[in-house]
């Protein structure tokens, strides 16, 4: 009985870290498809508006980087608008102001 033990000790053990290392690699994960960051849109109060800096700050605190073509429709502080923008890495980036 000997003679068949051994051997099939042997063999579970010679097998048993080949089987973990084969259980253990594995593809690495597919990196998700770059996609282009939505538009969101906000509404709130203005607290500050600089044109010259180009930015847009609400009553919240966040402040807006709007574009350089931007035409100023007559903002003023405490004045209600909806703000479309979008992430541009850590800033927020205005695509579109409407008064009211």
């Amino acid at each position: 009985m000997r003679k068949f033990v051994t051997p099939l000790l042997i063999a579970l053990v010679a097998a048993a870290p080949g089987a973990a290392f084969a259980a253990t690699t594995a593809m690495p994960a597919a990196k998700p498809a770059v996609t282009a960051p939505a538009d969101q849109s906000i509404s709130g109060t203005v607290k500050a508006f600089d044109l010259k800096a180009h930015t847009l700050t609400l009553a919240d605190g966040k402040i807006y980087q709007l574009p350089a073509t931007f035409k100023d429709p007559g903002l003023k502080s405490g004045e209600k608008v909806t703000v479309h923008w979008k992430m541009n890495g850590t800033a927020y980036e205005a695509t579109n102001v409407t008064i009211g």
